[in-house]
């Protein structure tokens, strides 16, 4: 399981440090798409065939299901660790991420996000604010 919240950078080539305690849970190949709210998702080999499989049951039902498969496994790219724990991002993920040089890397379960520090932080500010009341909203969240 992913958890925790890790600042880090990314350099000039696109490559953003994976904290070292993710690395082992991603396995040798991983995988980097868009995901909401501006940020990037990376899931593990086993999780992003899970994830594959939930989408590719709807695909062919509608419209949207065919745009939220296209999102995702359009953009997807198979990623490999460097030899100093780093991943590439490509050039259209580092702009759809407006990745730029500070990033947030956090655990969320079953995958990791990568995000902007300046998204991240407004998130935060904006977003999370009201997390008590949506959790009293959320039928069935039972906490």
């Amino acid at each position: 399981m992913f958890i925790g919240e890790y600042n880090h950078s990314i350099d000039e080539k696109g490559r953003v440090r994976i904290p070292k305690n993710f690395r082992d849970e991603l396995g040798e190949t991983f995988y980097l798409t868009k995901g909401f709210d501006k940020c990037l998702f990376v899931f593990s080999e086993d999780q992003w065939h899970a994830f594959q499989s939930k989408l590719g049951e709807n695909q062919l039902k509608s419209k949207d299901f065919r745009k939220i498969h296209r999102f995702f496994t359009g953009s997807a790219m198979a990623c490999v660790l460097d030899g100093q724990g780093r991943a590439m991002v490509s050039p259209s993920l580092r702009t759809f991420g407006e990745l730029d040089k500070e990033v947030v890397v956090i655990g969320v379960g079953s995958r990791i996000e990568i995000w902007s520090k300046e998204i991240w932080d407004k998130y935060k500010d904006d977003e999370l604010d009201d997390v008590s009341d949506l959790a009293d909203s959320l039928e069935g969240l039972n906490l």
